[in-house]
């Protein structure tokens, strides 16, 4: 059965890989063409399913949003960014991260939950967005954050495909942190803030459970480079619990942010490891 879901995980990253021109934000029929793909799925498991729209540069970009379990009031919020940088095909960064999410929405969808679970495609991650209130999850985060909604963790999916066995395949941005962290490449990363130890901890326990991949955690300040590097920071922002589960970007994938960022360089078995960790996660919180 298992082999079926990776399967299907693989067909989500070779679609979304394959769309042209590539779907950075210039390209706004390629970002409409991805945005209705994670629409139709979201349609197909939730009947709370919309688009959240909103113009920049005089251009109308969506992030794409749907719900379970919407009698809880107290919610998760798992979210994942859709768009790429530049000309580039995204795999990892982050087809990988949005097949995660519809998968996710596939696993959880008919179990029985204690929360909300809103699920998030979001656009406008990556440059010249990314750190301004025109990302896409920012323009979520304030909105629940007007509505003065209950959230007990976001989590962000970000790059969780690329994976090696190498030794020093793994780079970290300090040297001691060689002393707790693996050499290889080979586990994903519960990131989390400062002071939001219990939360990210939890995860991480859980989804060791959940999964049989090595996962790893830690709570950093935002001026180490990449702890903030996604959509979490814009819940960080709101005072909301956050973390990213990721392979730990450009410390590890060679392609970030190039061509070959391509599905041939992920390893499906090891991300659908992770993405049954994040359910397990998701249902035991």
């Amino acid at each position: 059965m298992e082999q079926k879901q990776i399967e299907r995980v693989y067909k989500d990253v070779e679609f979304l890989t394959s769309i042209r021109p590539y779907r950075n934000y210039l390209n706004i029929g390629s970002l409409n063409k991805t945005a209705d793909y994670i629409y139709q799925i979201f349609k197909e498991f939730s009947e709370e399913a919309y688009f959240q729209e909103f113009s920049v540069g005089g251009n109308r970009y969506k992030n794409v949003i749907c719900s379970i379990n919407t009698q809880a009031e107290e919610r998760i919020i798992i979210g994942a960014h859709y768009d790429v940088v530049g000309n580039t095909p995204g795999a990892d960064d982050n087809a990988s991260g949005v097949a995660g999410l519809l998968e996710l929405l596939r696993l959880l969808h008919r179990e029985k939950l204690r929360y909300r679970i809103d699920f998030a495609a979001y656009t406008l991650e990556e440059p010249p967005f990314f750190g301004t209130k025109r990302m896409g999850s920012f323009i979520h985060a304030e909105s629940l954050y007007k509505e003065k909604t209950k959230i007990k963790v976001m989590i962000c999916l970000e790059m969780i495909g690329y994976f090696s066995d190498k030794e020093g395949s793994q780079q970290f941005p300090l040297p001691f942190m060689n002393f707790f962290y693996p050499e290889k490449g080979n586990f994903i990363g519960v990131v989390g803030k400062l002071f939001q130890r219990g939360i990210t901890k939890k995860i991480r326990d859980l989804m060791r459970k959940g999964s049989d991949i090595p996962v790893y955690s830690i709570n950093a300040p935002t001026i180490l480079p990449g702890v903030d590097f996604s959509d979490h920071r814009n819940f960080w922002h709101f005072g909301y619990n956050a973390v990213m589960i990721t392979d730990t970007s450009f410390y590890r994938n060679p392609n970030y942010h190039r061509r070959t960022d391509t599905l041939a360089t992920l390893d499906f078995e090891r991300m659908y490891s992770v993405i049954k960790g994040i359910e397990y996660a998701v249902l035991n919180l």
